[in-house]
C-alpha cells in the first residue's frame, strides 16, 4: 500500500536561486542536496512536514498548465498556514511576490497566490476552523 507523498517536483530554471527563494523568502529547510552523473537531487520542506519539494532544472514554469487563468489556477505546491495574513506581512517584507495586494477569504478560509523566480505560483491557504475541524 502506498503511505506516504515523499516528493513534489517543481521546475526550475536556476537550483541556487531557487533554493535561496525556498529558504530564506518562504522560510522553508533545506533537506537534500546532492550531486550525481543525473543532476543534483535538490529538496527543501516545510520544517516538522515529511514531504519535500523537489527543485528539478528545467525550463521556467514548465509545470503549470496551457493556458491557466492566472486569477483561479492553484500553483502545484500547497502550503498551509496558521495565520496567512500575519505570514504574508513577514514573506512580504522578504521579498516574496503575490499575485494579490491582500490575502482573501474564500468558502474554505484565507488564501493567496506567490509567485517563485521561475513564475511557479504556490498556494498559501489557511483554512478556516470549520474546514480544518472536518465540519
Amino acid at each position: 500500500m502506498l503511505t506516504n507523498i515523499m516528493y513534489v517536483t517543481l521546475y526550475v530554471t536556476d537550483q541556487d536561486r531557487a533554493l535561496r527563494f525556498y529558504t530564506e523568502q518562504l522560510g522553508l529547510e533545506e533537506r537534500v542536496d546532492v550531486s550525481s552523473p543525473l543532476g543534483r537531487f535538490l529538496t527543501v520542506g516545510v520544517p516538522g512536514s515529511p514531504v519535500e519539494i523537489l527543485l528539478w532544472p528545467h525550463a521556467a514554469a514548465s509545470g503549470q498548465p496551457a493556458e491557466a487563468d492566472p486569477v483561479t489556477a492553484p500553483g502545484p505546491v500547497f502550503l498551509e498556514s496558521d495565520d496567512l495574513r500575519k505570514d504574508f506581512k513577514v514573506l512580504r517584507d522578504r521579498g516574496v511576490a503575490f499575485d494579490q495586494p491582500e490575502p482573501e477569504d474564500y468558502a474554505f478560509g484565507v488564501r493567496i497566490e506567490a509567485v517563485d523566480p521561475d513564475g511557479n505560483r504556490i498556494s498559501l491557504r489557511q483554512r478556516n476552523r470549520l474546514s480544518s475541524s472536518g465540519n
